[in-house]
């Protein structure tokens, strides 16, 4: 996929969102570090786009609960995106 191809399926994930709860207003999305809280910083943002509503984009650790690599001594924690990018 190309940036074009990758914004597009974006706005359509944004709009199939915002068709199943039907408004942007209770909505909250939450992203999986690492690469998860990017897609929903984006994602975030095309809501904006779309509904002048910017929904609270949060960002959940799971690296204490992950099976697949020895555990860590950090916490899973669930915080705050910083990250906004355009769309």
């Amino acid at each position: 996929m190309d940036a074009a191809d990758i914004r597009r399926a974006l706005v359509r994930m944004a709009h199939e969102i915002l068709e199943r709860h039907r408004s942007a207003e209770r909505l909250v999305l939450v992203g999986i570090r690492t690469r998860g809280v990017h897609l929903a910083a984006r994602l975030g943002a095309a809501i904006e786009r779309i509904e002048q509503v910017s929904p609270p984009v949060g960002v959940l650790d799971v690296t204490r609960y992950r099976d697949d690599r020895p555990q860590r001594a950090a916490a899973g924690e669930i915080g705050r995106a910083s990250c906004r990018e355009r769309v």
